[in-house]
């Protein structure tokens, strides 16, 4: 416990809950301990990402940025994993669509995270690691979608390390059933598994990549409220 605050985090081991909600955008992070959370303390502004520590009807619970791409979503959770004593992490970001049925607004639940990255060649595994969330997380969130009647689907996910791609072989991830195309949820899986903890990943659709649909940058900070709903539900 001698290791916080950390390099990236300024909190001292105790600040931050057990359960923690992330997204990408400190933007976002913001609007949801504005939204959701009470007697919200902001426990970390290093390098602009912003963590916050409340309660949600009673329960505490944290949420805080992680960044862009798997470097950065990896640095933090391992963090939080590892040095502040966390066992759930919830990531609720935007995806963009490869399935003909999953349409801006929708949810993606990822109960598997594909990966174009070369993260886990760090474990040296004699072979190919499948990153997978936490089970209950995964039918708690769809049993919370059910319930709250906003449209969903599970399944693979792509966590690429490319935005702008020279070729993003898109046709052949959809032909093995990937629904939709982010760039964190794998190695938050990953650092899941290694330190023996929980994760989910849910998104929203904010673009579709075979029909040029898409949402601006604000819509995306602001609107997206549907998953962060689904999230404080699995508190």
């Amino acid at each position: 416990m001698n290791n916080t605050p950390t390099p990236h985090i300024g909190a001292k081991y105790g600040d931050i809950a057990e359960t923690v909600i992330m997204a990408g955008d400190p933007l976002r992070v913001k609007l949801m301990a504005e939204k959701f959370l009470d007697d919200a303390v902001q426990f970390n502004n290093v390098r602009g990402m912003l963590g916050y520590t409340g309660s949600y009807k009673g329960k505490r619970v944290s949420v805080m940025g992680h960044g862009m791409g798997m470097p950065s979503i990896a640095i933090y959770t391992y963090e939080l994993y590892n040095f502040y004593g966390v066992k759930t992490i919830i990531r609720v970001g935007s995806a963009g669509s490869i399935n003909k049925d999953l349409h801006i607004g929708d949810l993606a639940i990822a109960m598997g995270a594909c990966t174009n990255s070369n993260f886990a060649a760090q474990y040296e595994l004699p072979g190919t690691f499948a990153p997978i969330a936490d089970f209950s997380l995964v039918r708690a969130a769809a049993e919370s979608c059910e319930r709250l009647g906003y449209k969903y689907m599970v399944g693979n996910v792509l966590s690429s390390d490319t935005f702008y791609g020279e070729n993003p072989h898109t046709d052949k991830w959809i032909s093995m059933g990937v629904m939709a195309v982010e760039m964190e949820i794998a190695a938050l899986y990953m650092n899941a598994a290694r330190s023996g903890n929980r994760a989910l990943g849910i998104c929203t659709i904010s673009d579709h990549i075979l029909t040029g649909e898409a949402t601006t940058a604000e819509e995306r900070q602001n609107n997206f409220t549907h998953m962060m709903d689904v999230a404080f539900s699995l508190i």
